[in-house]
């Protein structure tokens, strides 16, 4: 998996790695059954064509436990999903940042709200744009797009989102303190320059990023 770099990738982990591992765990007792089938029913030297080993049709235990089984394997997961899937969902009333992510053919456009001030980068293919964010705060996205369904993932953060129009899409993160530089792209087909569609998250330590709304701020939209 790729780096994590949000409180909320680390759930998405856990389930994942969860996830396989009950499907190992399954794995194993199928190819067990397959195998022991294979080995113990096979036809043998001098046994007539017509020769089947002992049926167990009808057998009610066998058939209780085929059914049940999977049933708690389903309801299990179906448990921590839900259970997952609603504390990715959480949105705080007081975000300590508000990006406004703005998704057209073909580029990003990324307005970055914080403290009464707003800075404002937007991209074209080739030219990434480039969303600065500080560590270990809790950021807030809105999601548009004024054109065609796009979809805003970033690797690290183990998530993405659509981007389609007339929906307003939004979730939040909450930043672990890794600073670096993190690839973004549309993960949705959206047209001949969809490819081109990329951007990065660069986390930086408080300071720095306060120094950068302060200075872009009064500089204006950076192109």
């Amino acid at each position: 998996m790729p780096e994590n770099v949000t409180e909320q990738g680390d759930t998405v982990l856990a389930l994942w790695q969860g996830s396989w591992v009950a499907a190992i765990a399954v794995g194993v007792v199928v190819w067990g059954l397959i195998i022991w089938a294979c080995v113990f029913h096979r036809k043998r030297k001098g046994g007539g064509d017509d020769e089947l080993p002992p049926q167990v049709r009808y057998n009610l235990p066998i058939e209780t436990l085929y059914t049940v089984v999977p049933l708690i394997m389903v309801s299990v997961f179906f448990f921590f999903t839900a259970r997952d899937e609603v504390y990715l969902d959480e949105l705080s009333k007081t975000p300590d940042a508000v990006v406004k992510v703005e998704g057209f053919q073909w580029s990003w456009r990324f307005t970055t709200q914080y403290q009464g001030k707003q800075v404002t980068v937007s991209g074209i293919p080739g030219k990434d744009p480039q969303l600065v964010l500080p560590v270990s705060k809790k950021v807030h996205f809105d999601l548009h797009s004024p054109d065609v369904i796009h979809s805003f993932w970033v690797p690290a953060f183990l998530f993405k989102r659509d981007v389609i129009p007339g929906v307003h899409n939004k979730f939040q993160v909450d930043t672990l303190n890794k600073p670096g530089t993190y690839v973004g792209r549309c993960a949705e087909l959206c047209g001949v320059d969809h490819s081109r569609m990329l951007f990065s998250v660069k986390l930086v330590p408080q300071a720095e990023f306060e120094q950068y709304i302060q200075t872009q701020s009064q500089a204006g939209s950076t192109p």
